[in-house]
């Protein structure tokens, strides 16, 4: 993702974006692998929010753009541990 930043051999994946009755949020769920990352990816990405938004807002029509907040999905990760507890227990 060229307008983020993100290091070399970190995949982020966006699994969704839940708005606001209103129109004035989106949450933005990211799945990142490796899951360790995660914490740097939340981070860049608000660091460079401003300049995602900019974006948006060019590219959509609605007004107001809703604002974003980016949240990290951990399902696959809680899915890994179940499936590797299984494997061994």
């Amino acid at each position: 993702m060229e307008e983020a930043d993100i290091p070399p051999g970190v995949l982020v994946t966006v699994l969704g974006a839940d708005t606001t009755e209103d129109f004035k949020e989106v949450k933005i769920a990211v799945s990142v692998f490796p899951f360790a990352k995660s914490g740097q990816v939340l981070e860049i990405l608000n660091k460079n929010i401003y300049r995602l938004q900019q974006i948006l807002n060019k590219k959509l029509q609605m007004r107001p753009v809703p604002k974003m907040i980016f949240k990290i999905d951990a399902s696959e990760e809680e899915a890994d541990k179940v499936e590797k507890a299984l494997k061994n227990g």
